[in-house]
């Protein structure tokens, strides 16, 4: 099987490493400037069953995230049957994270759910309400008591600033999985330093006035 990843893989002009482990097949391209189109060139090459991609990496030394990636989604792929093949790893976030992949938690908690939070508490109500309709916008807004248009402007930004978007279904499930997520990992609030106030030698003369002990902090 190998050989026969070697030999596309020089017909399309990139490197491979590769190695049999189990049941998967294991390979790290390089050269590639599309890795999903290079990809989808040596698929003949492998089994049936799910061909998972990891993200890009800019050198060898960080191959090992994106093989941890590609193994964690391929370990998810069989929860998404109509998953296109190949398929990124980011595209099975949410199968991930319910499979217990700590990354892929990390990632909807933080890129998904805290941007919405930081976005204001309106994205995430109307969001919510959508969900909760069915993906039908007009009963969300009746829910919300909004005109069916302002549902429509906050669905258009909630994917402008996570990347998903609710009217897909696909996107939804994945919205869907971050809001649990991050209801149940919260992340945590950024406080702010408590003040110190150091005494200083002027401070402790007796004869010092209280507004000078103002002015001297």
């Amino acid at each position: 099987m190998l050989h026969v990843v070697y030999r596309q893989a020089r017909r399309i002009g990139v490197e491979v490493i590769g190695g049999v482990h189990g049941d998967r097949l294991v390979i790290v391209l390089g050269g590639a400037a599309d890795p999903m189109t290079a990809t989808a060139k040596l698929l003949s090459a492998f089994g049936d069953g799910p061909v998972v991609v990891g993200p890009a990496v800019p050198s060898l030394d960080e191959a090992t995230e994106s093989a941890r990636a590609a193994l964690s989604g391929f370990r998810a792929a069989p929860a998404w049957p109509s998953a296109p093949r190949p398929v990124p790893a980011a595209d099975l976030l949410p199968e991930r994270a319910l499979a217990g992949d700590a990354e892929a938690r990390r990632r909807l908690r933080h890129d998904v759910y805290a941007t919405l939070v930081r976005a204001g508490g309106e994205l995430l109500a109307t969001l919510d309400a959508f969900l909760a309709a069915g993906g039908t916008l007009e009963s969300a807004a009746r829910a919300l008591f909004v005109h069916p248009n302002t549902v429509r402007y906050r669905l258009r930004r909630i994917a402008e600033v996570t990347g998903f978007s609710p009217l897909s279904p696909r996107d939804a499930f994945a919205l869907q999985v971050a809001l649990t997520v991050g209801r149940l990992d919260p992340v945590a609030p950024v406080t702010s330093p408590v003040p110190t106030q150091t005494m200083t030698p002027t401070n402790r003369k007796s004869g010092q006035t209280e507004g000078d002990r103002r002015r001297s902090l």
